[in-house]
């Protein structure tokens, strides 16, 4: 994670962005999600999405250009949902000390 000393723009972003996409071309659009750089994972999904992703960038410019020049741009995504992460608390990204 970042020192409290980066400016916000600086600081990077880690994102959950969850994606609605034409069913039928959602295996389409998880093999051009799964070859962009920054998109670290990527689910298949039940409920509300179709598909849910974590996103690292470098900083929150960055993050808005990967989603709107990359990500949008992929056929069959119809809309996102993203959600900047704050803190994580427990996993591979954790911000606690153990």
């Amino acid at each position: 994670m970042s020192t409290e000393s980066e400016p916000p723009s600086e600081k990077p972003v880690t994102a959950i962005v969850d994606v609605f996409v034409d069913t039928t071309k959602i295996e389409d659009v998880v093999n051009e999600l799964c070859r962009l750089d920054r998109v670290e994972e990527v689910y298949e999904v039940t409920g509300e999405f179709d598909i849910a992703t974590v996103i690292s960038s470098r900083n929150i410019e960055d993050f808005r250009d990967f989603l709107k020049n990359k990500i949008m741009k992929i056929p069959g995504i119809k809309s996102v949902v993203s959600s900047i992460v704050l803190t994580s608390d427990k996993g591979p990204r954790s911000d606690r000390k153990q």
